[in-house]
C-alpha cells in the first residue's frame, strides 16, 4: 500500500499494519491468558485488602509495639502483593521476566545488606525484641555496664536513663546480643551484705546479734530467711555474707539502697550494743630492714639534743 503526502513523496505503511496484525493474532492467541490474569488480579486485589486488616490484627495481638506491629504487617502485606505479581506474570507465561525479576531482587537485596548491615541488624534487632518481650517501659535493667531504666524501645535503639540522670541510647543489636540484667520483671530483689568480726568473738553469738538486728529494724520478705554465712579467715577478721530478701515487689535500686543502709546501720548498733568489734586492716611499718634506716636514728637527726 502506497500513499502520496503532499510534497511528493511515497510512503510505505504496509510493515507497519502487517506489526499491528500481528500483535493482534499474538493478543488472540493468548486471549484466554489475559483473562485469567485479569481474574488474578481481581483475586490479588480482594484477598490483599482482606489479609491486610487480618495482618493489623494480629500483628497488634502479638506484639504490644505499634509501630514493630505496623511494620510486620505492611511487610506480609507487600509480600503477598508481590506473591500475586508473581503469579499474574506466571499466568502470562512471562518466566523469563520473573526469573529477571528474582534475580534482579537477590542481587539489589544483597547489596543492601551489605551496604546498610549495621541498620538492618538493629531493625531486626528491634523486632526481636518487641516479639520477646524481654522488658518492658519503666523496667530497670543493666546492660553492658549500663544501668538505669527503659525510656524508649524503637526499631533502631533503646533509651535508658542511667540513675545518675544520663540519657543512654544502645543499639538494639547490642541489647538482642548482650546479657541482660532485669531487676524489675520478677518483682523481687536479694541484698547481700559482707562484714567481718574479731577473731576473739563468739561467732554463734555474733550471728544470733546479726539476725535479731536485721529482723527487727529493716524491712524484708517476711516469707524468706534472713541467712549468714561465715566464709573467710581474713588477715584480721572472719568474714561473714549476711543475705536477705526486699518486700514483695519493691526491687527498685532506691528500695535496696535503703535497706542496705538499714541493714548496716541495725548491725553496727547491736554490734556496739553486746561488745563486738568490727576489726580494721592492721599494718606494721618496720623500718629496721636490712638496707633502710633505722626509727630512732631517723629522729634522732630531726631532733638532735
Amino acid at each position: 500500500m502506497y500513499l502520496f503526502d503532499l510534497f511528493g513523496l511515497e510512503l510505505d505503511f504496509q510493515p507497519l499494519f502487517d506489526e499491528l496484525r500481528r500483535w493482534w493474532a499474538l493478543i488472540l492467541r493468548n486471549l484466554p491468558n489475559l483473562l485469567l490474569a485479569a481474574i488474578v488480579i481481581v483475586v490479588g486485589y480482594v484477598v490483599t485488602g482482606f489479609m491486610k486488616k487480618y495482618f493489623n490484627k494480629i500483628s497488634r495481638r502479638l506484639i504490644h509495639d505499634a509501630t514493630v506491629a505496623g511494620l510486620l504487617s505492611s511487610v506480609l502485606t507487600a509480600l503477598l502483593v508481590l506473591a500475586f505479581i508473581f503469579l499474574t506474570l506466571s499466568v502470562l507465561n512471562l518466566t523469563g521476566v520473573v526469573t529477571s525479576l528474582l534475580a534482579g531482587a537477590g542481587v539489589i537485596g544483597l547489596a543492601l545488606g551489605l551496604a546498610f548491615q549495621d541498620p538492618i541488624l538493629n531493625l531486626f534487632s528491634g523486632i526481636l525484641l518487641s516479639v520477646r518481650s524481654l522488658f518492658r517501659v519503666g523496667d530497670l535493667i543493666e546492660v553492658r555496664d549500663y544501668f538505669g531504666k527503659v525510656q524508649e524501645v524503637t526499631l533502631r535503639h533503646t533509651t535508658l536513663m542511667t540513675l545518675q540522670g544520663q540519657d543512654v541510647m544502645i543499639p538494639n543489636k547490642i541489647v538482642a546480643q548482650e546479657p541482660i540484667k532485669n531487676y524489675t520483671k520478677l518483682g523481687m530483689r536479694r541484698v547481700d551484705l559482707s562484714c567481718g568480726v574479731s577473731y576473739g568473738d563468739d561467732l554463734e553469738k555474733v550471728r544470733q546479734i546479726t539476725l535479731d538486728a536485721v529482723k527487727a529494724r529493716v524491712a524484708y520478705d517476711k516469707d524468706r530467711k534472713v541467712e549468714l554465712f561465715f566464709n573467710e579467715f581474713g588477715d584480721s577478721s572472719i568474714n561473714y555474707t549476711l543475705r536477705f530478701w526486699l518486700s514483695d515487689r519493691k526491687s527498685g535500686q532506691a528500695d535496696f539502697l535503703e535497706a542496705q543502709s538499714e541493714a548496716i546501720m541495725a548491725i553496727k548498733r547491736a554490734y556496739d550494743e553486746n561488745d563486738i568489734m568490727i576489726p580494721f586492716p592492721i599494718r606494721t611499718l618496720d623500718f629496721g630492714i636490712k638496707g633502710g634506716e633505722k626509727l630512732s636514728e631517723m629522729l634522732s637527726t630531726e631532733h638532735p639534743e
